[in-house]
């Protein structure tokens, strides 16, 4: 197949490219500067120019694929705007929908599962708490799945909060790395047993190749190599390696600590894929979250 890319030459994106690329499919990826079309080039890819707020161009590099994976994601930081970045990953999703409307051709659109219930084991079934922390790509989510009933072999791909891998330095695991490193402290809310999912890059990868090439219209998958891991056990690896004391903070003084993070790093997030692992043959074979961290890739400086 000829696959669409957006967010080509990002840290997930790129893994995508690979893998697509690796499994004979052509790719067409989409870049919004001369820099990404060069890398893009550089590796084989076509070069589709524009970004997700140019909606006449998403619309026009998914009419000419056989199929789209939707990958572009913005880090959080404290100068995103989340609101806002979910109102153009709404408007481009909605574009990309409409020209492949009636076509049968596959949509993967990035999603994630801090939206989900929080408090107990989340599975494919569930459809979110729009009201929850994390929850704003939940109405784009709800927007791709009912493309399914207008001819489009949608899917939603829910990444784990913890995508990792070498190469990440945007993510949340560097984002600790660095407040533990200019704090002297690795830190955990409370008694820190709620529990983050953690996938590994180049496992999400292969899942987007797979939902492009025989996910059902209208799905939900997990991209969650480990259903959940205790947020002590993060600090406790970060600690260790930066040889700084683990300490507990109180959740009042969760912001103080965390910063822009503060709302999200008590949130208890388990969160199964084994129903995309039946539906799909998915299956993580890349190191975990811990033995990945205890690699020391995050901690180059």
């Amino acid at each position: 197949m000829r696959i669409f890319v957006t967010g080509a030459t990002g840290y997930i994106g790129s893994a995508v490219v690979r893998e697509l690329l690796e499994a004979g499919h052509q790719v067409i990826g989409l870049a919004r500067s001369d820099t990404a079309a060069a890398a893009l080039s550089a590796v084989g890819v076509d070069v589709h120019r524009g970004d997700l707020e140019d909606l006449d161009s998403l619309r026009a590099g998914a009419t000419a694929a056989d199929g789209v994976v939707h990958a572009a994601n913005k880090h959080i930081s404290e100068t995103t705007d989340p609101a806002a970045r979910a109102r153009v990953e709404l408007s481009a999703a909605e574009a990309i929908g409409a020209a492949l409307e009636g076509s049968g051709k596959p949509f993967a659109f990035t999603s994630g599962t801090l939206g989900l219930t929080p408090g107990r084991l989340s599975t494919e079934a569930d459809t979110g708490d729009l009201q929850g922390t994390g929850a704003l790509r939940l109405p784009t989510e709800h927007a791709v799945i009912a493309m399914g009933e207008r001819g489009v072999r949608s899917s939603a791909v829910r990444l784990a909060p913890l995508v990792h891998g070498e190469g990440d330095l945007k993510g949340f695991i560097p984002t600790l790395v660095g407040l533990a490193r200019a704090k002297g402290m690795s830190a955990y809310v409370g008694d820190g047993t709620n529990r983050w999912p953690a996938v590994h890059r180049l496992d999400a990868a292969r899942l987007f190749r797979l939902a492009v090439e025989a996910a059902p219209a209208g799905s939900r998958l997990h991209a969650t190599g480990e259903e959940g891991v205790p947020f002590r056990e993060i600090a406790e690896a970060i600690g260790g390696l930066l040889k700084v004391p683990v300490v507990s903070v109180a959740a009042e003084d969760a912001g103080n600590h965390f910063s822009f993070l503060g709302p999200l790093v008590s949130i208890d997030n388990p969160t199964s894929s084994a129903l995309t692992q039946q539906r799909l043959g998915w299956r993580p074979t890349h190191p975990p979250l811990i033995a990945d961290i205890k690699e020391g890739h995050y901690f180059n400086e």
